[in-house]
């Protein structure tokens, strides 16, 4: 039987998922999702949204983003095709792990999935040209409810890859730096 093997972050509520591959002269065949297994692990099972993004470039940085309250999503991330070093960020007052980061690379050869909690910020950069992550959300998005953290804010300390050049957009470049952002909340 093909089955997943789950591994939860330091930040509890964040799991890395391995694909248990089964091979043959074909090649492999994979789970990348089971409502049952997803719920033993006391995971939330209903994707609402699916999406894909390409990077064209290596060094292409998305992040940091997340979605507040009615609408704070879940998501499971997978690289089909390249590499990223994906990073979340714990956001959830009152958790042990509140401002805490985690980041793992995931890859199209070891198809390793990163499922982020609710109240997670989510980013990522590319390691290669051409890279395809595909996203599973359990919320709709609602861009009145979108919101970000810088992805170099040293509140976090974040240690991205080095690379030759950086992509980024204005707007994630610019989300204002942590504690500023807690500030505005709150009013």
């Amino acid at each position: 039987m093909v089955t997943m093997i789950f591994e939860e972050t330091p930040l509890k509520g964040a799991f890395t998922i391995r694909q248990e591959r089964k091979e043959d002269v074909r090649g492999f065949f994979a789970r990348t999702f089971c409502e049952r297994e997803f719920a033993e692990h006391g995971l939330k099972t209903r994707f609402v949204q699916c999406n894909t993004s390409l990077a064209k470039r290596e060094g292409t940085l998305r992040g940091m983003h997340y979605q507040v309250a009615p609408m704070e999503e879940a998501k499971l991330i997978r690289c089909t095709r390249g590499e990223i070093c994906d990073v979340i960020i714990d956001l959830r007052r009152g958790s042990r792990t509140y401002a805490q980061h985690f980041g793992a690379f995931l890859g199209e050869d070891d198809g390793m999935m990163l499922y982020v909690p609710e109240g997670f910020a989510h980013g990522f950069q590319t390691m290669r040209d051409d890279t395809e992550v595909f996203y599973q959300m359990t919320e709709f998005y609602a861009p009145e409810l979108q919101r970000g953290v810088r992805w170099d804010d040293p509140a976090f300390g974040i240690r991205w890859p080095e690379c030759k050049e950086r992509t980024i957009i204005e707007r994630d470049r610019s989300y204002p730096l942590f504690e500023a952002e807690q500030t505005r909340q709150e009013s």
